[in-house]
């Protein structure tokens, strides 16, 4: 990766998180701090990694992705009309009632949302049945899922593991945000689910474990799991982040998971973006 990739990237993930507080801002509710703490991730992904095309969003031969987390929709919603699928300015329509952004992904109503998920623990299943899917068209499409580390006290996550392994489906990529933090409070505190890299591993992944917000580890990460295909494992990527990354006072606190800023706290947060970007841009 250039210096200039790697600016131009940690530019765009700056305006990925504008949007995540202009979004929750404008729907006094929504999930502001997973949604900052996978913005990198967010980034990465649609700008350099998946193979898609937003002025044709149902192309066949796209990758797929999943938010299994579905409550973080503020993070994928800013990514997704930063990269062109809808005008960004929707964004403040959030949640409200006659607005196609609600509170979590809607593949029916959002353009670029391949999977309408929310319920915790069953999206990894569904992007698991695109990869198997594309397998069995013979098609060179990869499948890619975003986990919370919270959500990884679901059952069915570990069902969708074993059947990715099973089935040899190395054209899925699992990618889990350990941001430490759920709704209740630290995740080793509700259900301590440690140690996760040695549970996917068992389960028969590849497991790359990486800074979330370092996009040179991103990027070698994501050349690990091609570096894969063939090999008939699924590769999972465990990204040890900070929740609310990038606004200060959201930063490794829990009661950010599901509240909203006001006035005074979203003028504070897009002071401390712009900050960011100023910084990059010298």
């Amino acid at each position: 990766m250039t210096p200039e990739e790697k600016r131009s990237l940690q530019l765009t993930a700056v305006s990925v998180r504008e949007g995540i507080l202009t979004s929750t801002h404008g729907a006094k509710a929504g999930h502001p701090g997973g949604s900052l703490s996978a913005a990198d991730m967010f980034t990465y992904l649609y700008f350099k990694e998946m193979r898609i095309d937003p002025r044709n969003p149902r192309w066949e031969d796209r990758d797929r992705f999943v938010l299994s987390k579905g409550h973080t929709a503020p993070g994928l919603y800013s990514a997704l009309a930063h990269r062109g699928y809808f005008p960004v300015e929707d964004l403040p329509t959030l949640r409200h009632i006659d607005s196609y952004l609600q509170g979590h992904p809607n593949m029916n109503t959002v353009p670029g949302v391949d999977m309408s998920t929310g319920s915790l623990g069953q999206g990894l299943s569904a992007a698991a049945g695109m990869a198997k899917g594309a397998k069995h068209l013979g098609k060179d499409i990869n499948a890619y899922s975003l986990l919370g580390d919270g959500e990884l006290a679901e059952g069915q996550i570990w069902e969708a593991t074993m059947f990715a392994a099973h089935y040899k489906l190395d054209n899925l990529c699992i990618i889990a945000d350990i941001n430490g933090l759920q709704i209740d409070g630290r995740t080793r505190d509700v259900m301590n689910t440690e140690p996760v890299d040695e549970k996917f591993a068992a389960f028969g992944c590849d497991v790359v474990k990486i800074d979330g917000h370092d996009f040179e580890q991103i990027e070698a990460a994501f050349a690990r799991f091609h570096a894969n295909k063939g090999s008939g494992r699924p590769t999972c990527i465990l990204m040890k982040t900070t929740k609310g990354k990038g606004v200060s006072y959201m930063e490794d606190n829990a009661g950010w998971h599901g509240k909203a800023p006001n006035d005074e706290e979203y003028a504070k947060g897009m002071e401390e973006l712009s900050e960011a970007r100023k910084a990059l841009e010298v």
